[in-house]
């Protein structure tokens, strides 16, 4: 190759060996290189210079190729960009905690429908084994032995029943369920938050605020920890903590004229959003959540009154006409009682619509929070908010809007909710 001065190189071949060969012309090829000064457009594939390097051995040389020295030099902001340690294992040390938290509601709450139905059953069964009791005993026969039966089975009936009444189970199964479910939206953030990349000390308060307000909204224990299940009013769950001023976090360019995502007309739409969920979603709960609550309390009241009453009566069996009456009426509607209160679940019905203002005002919240905010660097950004309120509503961002603009020409009332979910 360094011989080449010529444009074409003449290559012949002949043999002596054999006449047939010696008879043929010589064979000629040419090959064509481009002259050195002609401007050609040939592009050469590029080579891996640390192959090459190791193949000739020129490491043992002391040769250095190029390319180990165009390494890219991280700037001081790429270096300080980088997530803290400390930070990222405390957020996994959080993450493991929440998942087990998620576990222990999980089969709490299972645990504790097993309660309702087995508690409901037997109960059931007791209360109408003595009624019969009574009513035999009302016939003649075995009198007193039918009669003390009859009498100890309406009592430990009432003493059972009025243990289920003060716990109710099937409300403890709710709150188990809602936990477990707040939990696992809690684990999807905090894993948000370390797949997006370099979380802050701000993050892991925020996560442990929240565990913790988690555990006090909806504790595990049953003694000196319980939810009062039979509060004078009906008031919205609160399993959040209280609303703190964010870190500053831009999402986007750093254009001056950007505005974190926010303008004056989503500002105004979400203020009307806000006042939807307050008029009607919240307080339509809460007035069904005052029923639910006041209905339980009536029941849990008749059932254990009406289980000592049948007592009495068939403890009175054979001295009055109206004992026999008692004991076996009294017994058959506090069964009846009984069953439309826990199996037909009440006190989870009335946790529902507690939940559900709870999760109406959590919005509120987070909306009046971010409008109080005068530094737009500190607020959520204004495009991925108005995507959550979307969502967590059940609507798209067309409808959300529209529903801003029926409040906005409404301002006294408004038929429409604004939740589309539930």
């Amino acid at each position: 190759m360094a011989g080449v001065q010529s444009s074409s190189f003449l290559i012949s071949s002949s043999s002596s060996s054999s006449t047939s060969f010696s008879q043929r012309k010589p064979i000629r090829a040419a090959i064509n290189f481009p002259r050195i000064g002609r401007r050609t457009n040939i592009s050469l594939p590029t080579l891996q210079t640390k192959g090459l390097v190791e193949e000739l051995g020129l490491k043992s040389t002391g040769f250095t190729p190029i390319t180990e020295n165009l390494r890219p030099t991280r700037t001081v902001d790429q270096v300080n960009a980088r997530p803290d340690p400390l930070v990222v294992a405390k957020l996994y040390a959080i993450l493991e905690a929440v998942a087990d938290r998620v576990e222990m509601h999980k089969n709490i709450g299972e645990q504790r429908d097993n309660w309702n139905s087995l508690l409901l059953t037997s109960i059931n069964g007791i209360i109408l084994a003595a009624a019969a009791m009574a009513g035999i005993a009302a016939g003649g026969g075995a009198e007193v032995a039918l009669k003390l039966s009859s009498t100890l089975m309406y009592l430990g009936a009432t003493g059972m029943l009025t243990i289920m009444n003060k716990i109710q189970p099937s409300q403890l199964v709710e709150e188990q369920r809602n936990a477990t479910r707040l939990f696992k939206n809690l684990y999807n953030e905090i894993q948000t938050t370390l797949s997006i990349g370099h979380p802050t000390v701000s993050d892991v308060k925020d996560a442990m605020e929240r565990v913790l307000a988690l555990d006090r909204a909806f504790p595990l224990p049953l003694l000196g920890a319980m939810l009062e299940k039979f509060p004078e009013t009906a008031e919205p769950a609160v399993w959040w903590p209280e609303q703190r001023r964010r870190p500053a976090r831009r999402i986007g360019g750093n254009n001056n004229n950007d505005w974190n995502g926010w303008n004056g007309k989503l500002e105004d739409d979400l203020k009307e959003i806000t006042q939807v969920l307050r008029v009607k979603d919240k307080e339509d709960y809460l007035r069904l959540g005052q029923k639910a609550l006041k209905i339980n309390k009536i029941l849990a009241i008749s059932g254990p009154l009406l289980t000592s009453l049948g007592a009495v009566g068939s403890c009175l069996v054979g001295s009055s006409s109206w004992a026999a009456i008692l004991g076996v009426t009294a017994g058959a509607l506090a069964s009846v009682v009984n069953t439309f209160q826990h199996g037909g679940q009440v006190g989870m019905v009335f946790e529902m619509y507690r939940c559900n203002a709870g999760f109406f005002q959590l919005i509120e919240q987070s909306i009046d929070s971010n409008l109080s905010e005068k530094d737009m660097e500190r607020r959520e950004n204004g495009e991925v908010f108005e995507m959550k309120v979307a969502l967590k509503l059940g609507r798209s961002l067309s409808e959300l809007r529209d529903l801003a603009a029926k409040s906005s020409h409404k301002k006294q009332d408004i038929d429409e909710f604004g939740s589309k979910l539930f």
